[in-house]
């Protein structure tokens, strides 16, 4: 049951996590007419703090330190970012395709990168 729990608690947590992203995007970009890459970028950045502290204490359980977890999940977060900032250029920059749908896009392929990298290195706890 660990393996499943763990990922039960990853995608409460990455929800958690979506909803900071995607509502501060949502309202900056549709509601202060922000444009979209940048209102993903606050929302993202906002998502950060949520994501590191549920995934550090209640996802992985991790007793790594906040100085080799916390530089690790800001890595892996860059690549996170990177991948956003790209899915949304291209969507709503090249394709004008609606924010909600092009942010919606990126928040699914996100997780999958972020669960790999961060259970194989960034909480993982290196024995003796």
């Amino acid at each position: 049951m660990n393996g499943l729990g763990r990922l039960v608690r990853y995608g409460i947590s990455g929800g958690a996590s979506a909803l900071t992203h995607f509502g501060i995007g949502l309202a900056l970009a549709e509601g202060a007419q922000v444009r979209p890459v940048v209102a993903s970028t606050a929302g993202f950045v906002a998502s950060i703090l949520v994501s590191y502290g549920l995934q550090h204490a209640w996802v992985f359980r991790s007793s790594a330190g906040h100085a080799v977890a916390g530089s690790r999940f800001l890595t892996v977060t860059a690549v996170a970012f990177a991948l956003n900032t790209i899915v949304l250029w291209c969507g709503t920059e090249l394709m004008a395709a609606p924010y909600p749908l092009v942010q919606g896009v990126a928040l699914v392929a996100i997780p999958v990168v972020n669960y790999t990298l961060n259970s194989r290195w960034t909480f993982r706890v290196r024995s003796g």
